[in-house]
């Protein structure tokens, strides 16, 4: 699978527990790091966390290995590494106080909630 059907696999999983604000940003001309980055809120710091459980259980349905995470006791900034994609899952006032989409003001957006209500994905 490549890396952005990957991503979009990931989207698709996070939907499934009612994540909001999600933004998909492709990085790899930026980072060495990764390829894309997803970025999700959750309304409460249990959410959050109940989304980073189901995207692990559901990942490794899919046959992908994690190879790291953060956060996830506190639920308040949970950071799940796929390799190609890595996925920050944040309570809502903190995303705001961390401003990612800040940072990665010029990587592309390949993905918005937006999109999602406007009905192109």
């Amino acid at each position: 699978m490549n890396p952005l059907d990957k991503a979009l696999l990931c989207v698709s999983i996070i939907r499934e527990r009612k994540a909001t604000d999600l933004v998909v940003f492709d990085v790899g001309a930026l980072t060495s790091i990764t390829d894309y980055f997803i970025i999700a809120s959750g309304k409460s710091s249990r959410q959050v966390q109940a989304i980073a459980q189901h995207v692990q259980r559901r990942m490794k349905e899919e046959g992908f290995t994690r190879f790291g995470t953060e956060g996830e006791r506190d639920g308040h900034w949970i950071l799940l590494d796929y390799g190609d994609v890595v996925i920050h899952l944040f309570y809502e006032p903190v995303r705001d106080l961390y401003d990612l989409e800040g940072l990665w003001v010029d990587a592309p957006r390949v993905y918005t909630e937006k999109d999602v209500r406007k009905g192109a994905n």
